[in-house]
């Protein structure tokens, strides 16, 4: 694939002097990001307005950063341009062999002695087979629609229709109808949100309810370089969990009590990463938007929510109920799905049972970060891998440290979609944490011990600041001799957007000379008095 995930490894093999071949069945690169007017297959599909839930500091390759004047968030056209000038600047395009699907990949006889692959692709209706010496799996997990209709009994019976919302394009053609969104994630927010300008009304069904985050956070920063530092990391390490959860909670109900509008978590300690939309609440406040509980059944022209409510004269349904992974092109799909018929992949990664560690699967985990960066460096940790420079543990270690993320993925109890309507095949875990841990492996981690004894003011950056994916380039493998400065002039770059005119500083809440004139009256009265 020459989505996100694909180009960071093939930019990532020319750095270590490999020789990247990468397939992409459509004829241009983007993945996920490129948008076309109707669904592909086989492909990721997104709808018309979508726009970036992390801001262009958080998620820009860390070697490349986005130019100055583009917004915070941006549409997807823009990043799908940002990917083609990435792809261009690195020259990647020359290797990339479009419009080839890869129909099987399996084990060479002597596999065990050399860990190589036969790769059998089509294009133009020719097959070919080749050898490759290792395999880098980046075809996304949002290509393959959940769509879990045996939880949602009567299904059968309703004479209205029903999509899933990756079918999901624009609104227009639910113009004056009643419309049930199921699923309160990223994509059934927005896509209630949008319907809700044209549709006479909007049913959001949630199981559990959700915290809700808009982009912009503590006084008008990007939520992503607030929330996402290295600080909050360390503190929520060291705090009692009771102490850290209830921080948590108090954060996400500190704009708005959730419970006002419906969509307090059922557990109300519960960590769930919020959905991110700037709108719905507002949609909610004008009543264009309800929000309902999980639904009971459906009936011809109506739906039975489980607290016993009905709503009548429903038109359409979308499913935003995420998404399902398979490896169609893998001849043994265990070698991925190893355990309950479950991705099991060490770090997320690599496959633990394979005689030699020469595959990988990039971009299947799901964390507050952005994919971007993510993909960066998982791509780096699995060339080291593959070169034999990063040593792995025996294979019952590796299992030891996939069954403790199991562990913590339920613990954290992410706010998927996918969780509550079956099972999710994202791995889920933190997003610092886990950067953190694959840079140590190859020397790319930030010391700022280190930093704050010879660069005192980017070692305050890096610890207080944003975790900005340049902080994974000033060192080791891949090192990017502009990541300091862009560490530096980041907030500058997040502004620079922004302030499109020129306005005078706002007035300080409570000048000096008041704070003064407090302090000395009592010394005033006294004087007076005497």
């Amino acid at each position: 694939g020459a989505g996100v995930s694909g180009l960071a490894a093939t930019k990532c093999c020319l750095e270590e002097g490999l020789e990247p071949t990468c397939f992409e069945r459509s004829e241009d690169i983007g993945g996920l990001w490129r948008y076309t007017e109707h669904v592909e297959e086989g492909r990721a599909s997104i709808y018309r307005t979508v726009f970036t839930n992390s801001c262009k500091e958080m998620m820009c390759y860390p070697d490349f950063p986005f130019p100055e004047d583009h917004p915070n968030y941006m549409h997807n056209a823009r990043l799908q341009q940002y990917i083609r000038d990435y792809a261009k600047h690195f020259d990647l395009l020359r290797h990339i062999r479009f419009k080839t699907v890869v129909t099987n990949i399996r084990k060479r006889p002597d596999f065990c002695a050399t860990g190589q692959w036969e790769v059998v692709t089509q294009r133009d209706g020719k097959e070919e087979t080749a050898v490759f010496d290792a395999v880098m799996i980046c075809s996304g997990h949002h290509i393959y629609p959940n769509l879990p209709l045996d939880h949602f009994p009567g299904i059968e019976k309703f004479k209205g229709c029903y999509l899933h919302s990756r079918e999901y394009k624009e609104p227009e053609k639910f113009r004056g109808k009643k419309v049930l969104v199921v699923g309160l994630g990223n994509s059934g927010c927005d896509i209630a949100v949008e319907l809700s300008t044209v549709a006479s009304q909007v049913y959001l069904s949630s199981r559990s309810g959700s915290w809700v985050l808009g982009r912009i956070c503590d006084h008008g920063y990007p939520w992503d370089m607030v929330i996402i530092t290295r600080f909050r990391t360390w503190l929520d390490s060291i705090l009692p969990k009771s102490v850290s959860d209830w921080l948590y909670v108090r954060g996400m109900n500190q704009l708005v009590k959730h419970e006002n509008f419906g969509l307090m978590p059922v557990n109300r300690t519960s960590r769930k990463e919020p959905v991110l939309n700037d709108d719905l609440l507002s949609r909610i406040t004008c009543g264009v938007v309800l929000i309902k509980p999980d639904v009971k059944e459906f009936r011809e022209t109506s739906v039975v929510f489980q607290d016993g409510t009905v709503q009548d004269d429903v038109d359409v349904v979308v499913f935003a109920t995420g998404y399902t992974y398979t490896y169609s092109f893998m001849e043994d799909e265990s070698i991925i799905k190893s355990r309950n018929n479950e991705v099991t992949l060490y770090k997320s990664i690599l496959p633990p049972h394979l005689e030699k560690p020469t595959m990988a699967v990039i971009g299947l985990v799901q964390s507050y970060g952005s994919a971007i960066p993510t993909a960066d460096l998982q791509c780096r940790w699995t060339i080291k891998v593959f070169q034999g420079q990063c040593t792995l543990p025996p294979v019952s270690k590796m299992m030891d440290d996939i069954d403790e993320k199991m562990r913590m993925k339920l613990q954290w109890k992410f706010q998927s979609t996918a969780l509550r309507y079956g099972s999710s095949t994202t791995l889920q875990t933190d997003y610092i944490t886990y950067m953190d841990e694959l840079a140590s492996a190859i020397g790319a981690k930030p010391n700022v011990l280190k930093l704050l004894v010879t660069d005192p003011r980017l070692a305050l950056e890096v610890f207080f600041g944003p975790c900005t994916p340049y902080q994974f380039r000033l060192t080791g493998p891949g090192r990017w001799s502009g990541a300091r400065r862009a560490i530096l002039t980041q907030w500058d770059r997040m502004l620079r957007p922004t302030r499109t005119r020129i306005a005078p500083d706002a007035p300080s809440l409570f000048p000096i000379s008041a704070m003064l004139g407090v302090l000395f009256l009592p010394l005033l009265l006294l004087l007076a008095v005497l």
